[in-house]
């Protein structure tokens, strides 16, 4: 499982890195400011949960269970609820996208505690 979390965060590491890029150079001229500054919220939100992805790859080799996993899934979960969900807002104007993005949000935190509880366990779990 740490080599499947650790791929996934170096893809959406990259992913971030691309997007990012787009925002700065293609959508620059194109979205209203406030929808490019959406657009880089989720961009945001995807490298740093990239990251957190490495965190939970490195964990597992060191503390492997069941939480950890269901950690690293709920970042995958929290990057394509949230971040998909402003990209779509920032490039259709569908302010509806909206609704979507809190899911990912409870995703990211429910995720962020789930690391914090493996190493206090201090063992699988």
């Amino acid at each position: 499982m740490d080599r499947v979390f650790f791929s996934i965060g170096c893809v959406l590491g990259f992913l971030g890195v691309a997007l990012g890029a787009f925002a700065a150079h293609a959508l620059k001229a194109r979205l209203a400011p406030e929808l490019l500054a959406t657009f880089e919220t989720g961009v945001r939100y995807q490298l740093i949960h990239a990251l957190a992805l490495l965190a939970v790859a490195w964990a597992h080799s060191r503390w492997p269970g069941r939480v950890l996993g269901a950690g690293g899934w709920l970042f995958v979960a929290g990057t394509l609820l949230f971040s998909g969900s402003l990209y779509v807002l920032s490039l259709t104007g569908v302010r509806a996208w909206g609704a979507v993005t809190p899911f990912g949000g409870v995703a990211f935190l429910a995720g962020w505690l789930c690391l914090a509880w493996v190493p206090w366990r201090g063992r699988a779990a």
